[in-house]
């Protein structure tokens, strides 16, 4: 079971206070009424829509966070939805999707919605005005100011613009609220472009810059990741600071050096994550995300450098093989305040064999219901679990203790890897004490992988504790067919494209289970995973290991 700690009470506390200050209907006339006449600048929007979720949402379909809700007139605050629908129904990150449909319909429709926002939460919510949800409303309607306000009337305008400067003098007095990590970027975001856009935000302007460079030297690690941890997080952080140096290029401000380094760095490790889909990694939360928008956010970054082939801050490695690329999870999780919602699969690895994915993780949870005759509750604790992660499990047990709101409790203190390289052969070495506080044992995990790609040799070793049950997952993507070979020691597994790997195990038993893939943003995929159950000895002091190896069945010409 999840634990509840310390800085879920804090957060209690700190949102209750916050409600005091801000849910005050003085502080709501504080923030004005009026506001300007004109934009000193709009930001440049590159980012695609998807023209078919605008025409649902112009029928009156609202879609977020695996949940659908029809209505003539806008929901803002349904029951029953969570708070992950709210923030994508407050965040106007839709508006792009009406964009794409075009035409005067849709322009009409945005403007209908705005309007109808402005009717009803023009003052403080503790989610709605969140600073992170609201940062990426401003940003928003800003940036397609172009699609829905630009030709509207001057009573829309007067309100679309007394609107934004009551959010974003708010955003000047909350930040940073709270908030640590990309949902401040997204903040900082909103903030920036009401600065720059907004006539008379230049005052602002030098305390946003302060904080924005504190932040980039929290959040981005020297070998380009991002301190989260989550590919998925780390994709949303760079689109984030893409879009600051968007606006401050539109508003003729010097971009700083340290904001053009960091995206320097940051679009190389991007791409450091990519499977050969074009999708990402599923690492402490991440989905596969749009390629669509993958390669846009990289267009935007113009930034070309190649992806290192070890993330040694970030804690990842990455092996490429010919048409095998494999990338391991090699690192600590997250620090306490930048652990919401990351994942307890410490050692874990995805492999992939040109634009098919082979060995997974499970992925997260959406606000999905995996289940039709179930309940959705319980599915985020499963997947952040070890068990749904391609690494070993001792003890049913995970890794990392899972806190009862998003975080993580007991956790490895140390963590280390040693990557060797030979005649263009990879040797890959990990191991981390997870489980010494309730067992006393350490997980070891060697990978080799040979030059061709053809080859991919692991032996996962449990050392000091006795009589210790674990077992060994691969999960395997959707589009694979595994079947168990007689003897019980070995299975073939089927790509879609008929490529046939062979894995073989010694040490352990060999079982084929159910299991579930989450690895796009709402389709829940029934798949299956290998599982290789063991014990260890009675000597707490020996070692258990269980050594296997998958192989390309030579028979298949293309691999």
């Amino acid at each position: 079971m999840p634990m509840v700690d310390t800085r879920t009470k804090v957060a209690k506390v700190s949102d209750g206070l916050r409600s005091l200050a801000f849910g005050n209907p003085l502080y709501s006339l504080s923030l004005g009424h009026g506001g300007p006449t004109f934009l000193e600048v709009v930001p440049p929007d590159p980012w695609p829509g998807d023209a078919e979720r605008g025409s649902a949402l112009a029928s009156g379909e609202y879609s977020f966070a695996g949940r659908t809700l029809v209505s003539d007139v806008p929901l803002w605050l349904p029951l029953g939805v969570g708070d992950a629908y709210l923030e994508a129904l407050h965040g106007f990150d839709w508006l792009r999707d009406l964009r794409a449909l075009g035409g005067d319909t849709a322009r009409r429709h945005a403007r209908a919605l705005v309007a109808s926002w402005i009717d009803r939460h023009n003052s403080w919510h503790a989610v709605v005005w969140r600073p992170d949800v609201l940062g990426r409303r401003v940003a928003n309607w800003l940036g397609m100011h172009d699609f829905f306000c630009a030709s509207a009337d001057d009573h829309f305008r007067a309100r679309t613009f007394a609107s934004l400067a009551r959010q974003t003098r708010h955003l000047a007095r909350a930040l940073p609220g709270g908030l640590k990590g990309a949902p401040l970027l997204a903040a900082l975001k909103g903030l920036f472009y009401g600065i720059l856009c907004l006539p008379d935000g230049r005052p602002r302007l030098e305390p946003a810059l302060k904080l924005l460079l504190q932040e980039l030297q929290a959040q981005v690690l020297p070998d380009g990741g991002h301190v989260q941890r989550n590919p998925q997080i780390h994709l949303e952080a760079l689109r984030h600071l893409i879009d600051i140096r968007g606006a401050m290029r539109a508003a003729r401000t010097e971009v700083p050096e340290a904001l053009q380094h960091a995206i320097d760095k940051m679009a190389p490790a991007l791409r450091f994550f990519r499977h050969g889909d074009g999708g990402l990694a599923l690492f402490n939360g991440a989905r596969e995300g749009e390629p669509v928008l993958i390669d846009t956010v990289l267009a935007q970054a113009d930034a070309h450098g190649r992806p290192l082939k070890s993330g040694r801050h970030s804690g990842f490695e990455r092996v490429q093989a010919g048409r095998l690329l494999l990338l391991m999870d090699v690192g600590p999780p997250p620090a306490p305040g930048l652990d919401s919602g990351a994942h307890a699969g410490a050692l874990s690895f995805e492999l992939s064999v040109g634009r098919e994915r082979l060995i997974v993780n499970c992925g997260a949870w959406g606000g999905f219901d995996p289940d039709p005759q179930g309940e959705a509750a319980g599915w985020e604790t499963a997947l952040r679990g070890t068990a749904a992660h391609s690494t070993l499990t001792a003890a049913d047990t995970n890794s990392s203790e899972l806190i009862d709101g998003g975080g993580l409790g007991r956790r490895p203190r140390q963590v280390t890897a040693e990557r060797l390289e030979e005649d263009r052969s990879v040797l890959l070495e990990a191991e981390h004490d997870g489980y010494r506080a309730p067992y006393g044992a350490r997980h070891n995990r060697r990978l080799f992988i040979g030059a061709g790609g053809d080859d991919l040799r692991g032996e996962d070793t449990l050392t000091g504790a006795a009589d210790l049950p674990f077992a060994v997952r691969f999960h395997l993507h959707p589009a694979v067919h595994v079947s168990p070979l007689q003897g019980g020691d070995a299975a073939l597994l089927k790509l879609a494209s008929g490529a046939g790997w062979r894995l073989r195990v010694s040490g352990a038993a060999l079982t084929v289970e159910e299991s579930i893939y989450c690895g796009e943003d709402v389709a829940v995929r029934r798949s299956s995973q290998i599982v290789l159950s063991a014990r260890t000895g009675a000597d707490k002091k020996a070692p258990t290991s269980v050594k296997w190896a998958l192989k390309r069945e030579r028979r298949d010409r293309d691999g």
